[in-house]
């Protein structure tokens, strides 16, 4: 079946009903043909801070857009009242596409505001997205599995939902895995020092990839012991997505996306070697 075909396979959206699409992490030619033959039909599309202008023109001109990103510290709408928009915009009888960065059930809260709709009798659908640990390590060079370095991978949040820090230590320091970090740049001292604390050596690579899969994608790689401190050097921001583990020292050999290598690559601990190297802090994970 070619594209155009598909393109016409699936029916569009419907009236009084939700779309839940993952809009990926960044570049916006990650977005799927689904996702975008949705927010093609739409009547309203709710989308997040992290999706990307060109997905959400994908609109038609008589759409409504509503912005209800949260950034750190700054809420456009808490969930609750995300939640109750959708539901009074599908009750309406609207085209809803709720788009949510990366992967809508990976760090994205999408299966609170499906809980919500289901609740409300509202019928949902769910889009996968290519979620920010797959994408944002793609395009930074950093394989997450591996047969020599990693035989598993760990996706966990830097943040729970009362702003604690409480992780399964023993579980995430575990050797032979690659742990990936979403929302976790305000806390990565905290976090390096806990992994080092629970098992992992000092020398454990590690890296941040800032604004991954876009142009202004950015790659600060280092080891648990000196992370925090180069991230702070070179004043990196959400949002950025920390990974942890022996694939890191892939990069930058295995580095393809954006041309020149970051200086901090350069630098960087085993810079050369097969050794060592580089969050998608997204307010939402996704």
């Amino acid at each position: 079946m070619s594209l155009p075909e598909l393109a016409h396979f699936r029916p569009g959206p419907l009236p009084g009903h939700v779309y839940l699409v993952g809009a990926g992490p960044g570049d916006p030619e990650l977005f799927t043909l689904r996702g975008a033959r949705l927010v093609g039909g739409a009547d309203v599309v709710v989308y997040d801070n992290l999706v990307a202008p060109a997905i959400v023109d994908l609109a038609p001109a008589g759409a409504d857009r509503i912005y209800v990103g949260k950034k750190a510290s700054d809420h456009t709408l808490p969930q609750d009242e995300i939640n109750a928009l959708l539901v009074r915009l599908a009750s309406a009888g609207k085209r809803v596409v709720r788009l949510k960065g990366g992967d809508p059930f990976i760090f994205g809260r999408g299966g609170e505001e499906m809980e919500t709709l289901v609740g409300a009798g509202i019928t949902v659908e769910v889009v996968p997205g290519v979620t920010a640990a797959s994408g944002i390590a793609a395009y930074a060079g950093i394989p997450l599995t591996h047969r020599d370095h990693a035989q598993s991978v760990v996706f966990t949040t830097g943040f729970l939902k009362d702003g604690r820090l409480d992780l399964d230590w023993p579980m995430l320091a575990r050797r032979g895995q690659t742990l990936v970090i979403y929302m976790g740049i305000s806390r990565l001292a905290e976090i390096c020092a806990g992994l080092v604390a629970h098992g992992l050596p000092a020398s454990t690579p590690a890296a941040v990839v800032e604004r991954g899969t876009t142009h202004a994608q950015r790659v600060v790689a280092a080891d648990l012991a000196t992370l925090e401190a180069r991230v702070r050097e070179e004043g990196v921001r959400p949002p950025a997505l920390t990974v942890v583990g022996d694939v890191v020292g892939l990069y930058p050999r295995l580095a393809w996306f954006g041309g020149d290598l970051p200086v901090a690559a350069q630098t960087a601990p085993h810079a050369g070697c097969t050794g060592v190297h580089p969050e998608r802090a997204a307010d939402e994970g996704d």
